[in-house]
């Protein structure tokens, strides 16, 4: 329920008189038709009792399509379309588009054989003028929602209705985009059942303003397809929206269809992927034209979702199902990144000799997993912490407290000084000292493949390094499999990738892996995990690690 009455819609702002930029593009349309198609909003039903809402209609593409299937269906139930006046309702902000939707509407109506006036009649009541995000229906729930929503930034939005906007939509958060508040209301207006269709940008379903909107649907709704359609010559002008089509219904999550469209996409192409999308059959499908894969499930986690082949994604979601994360209480297995000292040039040094030898932590950097061993290239931390998790007492180590006076300028101006000026030498992240004596996998923060290497103890990580620690995991083993293009799909699925297609393997990354129970696997597979890790045997891993977690081969 939104937090407003019917009444309180004047108090917001005008609508716009003029266009200024509403972000409309116009939907072609066999696209339009693929969409009505996946959502079964087909004339063999009796469209006049369900009620389809378009949140922006623009200039009618959907409208036209909708009104000629309405037609089809009180032919086919021998209704008079008189009986459709409330079968639609088409929100836009703009009166000339008002005007035009309408036009189109009748149009086709009068097309199809209805009389002009009877065809105008229905067309002006389906269509009026109205900001969808500020007054949805308040009578009847939809039973389907559709359209193309704007793609427009909220900064650029008039502050009066950008507040607007905020105030009724809980997901729109950050600089997210006006479509994220579409969907927001379209799925909080579908009657139980209810199903939304959208062509729409995808990045929603990745970045950080689309989390709340994520969220929301792994909460209380089902994600039943995403069209990846980049390629595709989804719309009447050039534009770069990297567009997916949706469909959501308001019920529990059920079986979920991941799919990707290639250029030569069109609409016989769509034709034949609806009647696969229809079958409802596990399993995947490959074409020319697209690819697409059926899973049990849609990925429940709202942080981020996965981006791959449908193929590989039916992959990770039957992982997902069936194996524990990485990090994990049961085996004591935790993920971290080193330490930061918000002062590397003071807090770092080659010589040995600098200050007390037990205010030098050897540090492991990047530059020291180059090869896949661990070669220290002689990094100490110039370490201000005891064991106790205390800063040390500068007054014990008069060499250390002399070196920290002569960068002190350096030191206090840091933020962390700053804001606590009586710790002004202390680094931003703590010293833990247990975590040098532990056997840890490291991984440095870029690189184009999954790259773990094995510190059996004496070292600790600098920040640019994330590790990889266990109370249960034989590390060795545990490196086998992280080595493997097994592991590497997690990572590259939900990371963010880098210019020539370097990978970040950052601690949210690394946590998404899905591993088996290290005690459920076998003794002859640990032989070979360990054995590939220490080769740096990749290939050797991958085919250890797809017995392990029963694939037969991982689709590109």
């Amino acid at each position: 329920m939104l937090p407003f009455a019917d009444a309180d819609w004047q108090n917001f702002p005008a609508l716009p008189t003029q266009s200024v930029e509403h972000g409309e593009v116009s939907t072609r349309r066999w696209v339009v038709d693929l969409i009505l198609d996946l959502l079964a909003y087909t004339t063999d039903k009796d469209l006049c009792d369900v009620k389809l809402v378009e949140p922006a209609c623009g200039t009618g593409a959907f409208l036209s399509a909708v009104a000629s299937r309405i037609s089809a269906s009180c032919r086919t139930h021998d209704r008079p379309i008189g009986d459709a006046v409330t079968a639609v309702r088409a929100l836009d902000l703009l009166a000339r588009n008002v005007q035009q939707s309408r036009a189109a509407v009748a149009e086709q109506l009068t097309d199809d054989g209805w009389q002009p006036d009877e065809a105008r009649r229905v067309a002006a009541a389906w269509v009026n003028q109205g900001d969808y995000l500020l007054r949805p229906d308040p009578e009847q729930q939809a039973d389907y929602v559709v359209g193309n929503p704007p793609y427009i930034r909220l900064e650029d939005v008039p502050n009066d209705r950008m507040a607007a906007y905020r105030s009724v939509c809980s997901t729109m958060g950050g600089r997210a985009d006006i479509y994220v508040g579409f969907y927001e209301i379209a799925m909080r207006n579908l009657a139980p059942g209810g199903r939304l269709g959208f062509v729409c940008a995808d990045r929603w379903m990745r970045n950080q303003y689309g989390r709340r909107l994520r969220q929301l649907v792994t909460s209380r709704f089902s994600m039943d397809l995403a069209l990846v359609m980049h390629d595709v010559d989804a719309f009447d002008d050039q534009v770069s929206a990297y567009p997916a089509i949706t469909i959501i219904s308001n019920r529990p999550q059920g079986v979920a269809v991941a799919a990707d469209a290639t250029r030569t996409f069109g609409a016989s192409e769509a034709s034949d992927f609806t009647a696969w999308y229809a079958k409802n059959e596990l399993g995947s499908v490959t074409t020319e034209a697209y690819q697409a894969a059926r899973m049990a499930h849609w990925f429940p986690d709202e942080d981020s979702w996965p981006a791959a082949s449908p193929a590989r994604l039916a992959v990770l979601e039957d992982l997902t199902e069936r194996f524990g994360l990485l990090e994990d209480d049961k085996t004591g297995t935790r993920v971290g990144i080193g330490i930061a000292t918000g002062a590397d040039k003071v807090f770092l040094t080659k010589n040995a000799d600098l200050i007390e030898s037990d205010r030098l932590l050897p540090m492991a950097m990047v530059r020291d997993t180059t090869t896949g061993a661990l070669n220290w290239n002689g990094m100490f931390l110039v370490n201000p912490w005891t064991a106790q998790g205390d800063l040390v007492d500068l007054t014990a180590y008069p060499r250390l407290a002399a070196y920290f006076a002569e960068h002190g300028a350096a030191l206090r101006k840091r933020y962390i000084a700053v804001k606590q000026p009586q710790r002004w030498y202390k680094t931003i992240d703590k010293v833990d000292h247990r975590l040098t004596r532990r056997p840890k996998l490291l991984f440095p923060d870029m690189k184009l493949t999954i790259h773990p290497v094995l510190d059996e103890g004496g070292l600790y990580p600098h920040h640019n390094l994330y590790f990889i620690v266990s109370d249960v995991w034989d590390m060795r083993v545990l490196g086998g499999l992280l080595l493997s293009k097994v592991a590497e799909a997690f990572v590259e699925a939900y990371a963010v990738k880098m210019r020539g297609g370097t990978l970040r393997f950052q601690a949210q990354y690394l946590r998404k892996i899905r591993v088996p129970d290290p005690a459920a696997i076998s003794e002859s597979d640990q032989t070979a995990l360990a054995e590939a890790f220490n080769k740096r045997d990749v290939k050797a891993a991958t085919e250890a690690a797809l017995r392990v977690y029963g694939l037969a081969e991982l689709p590109d």
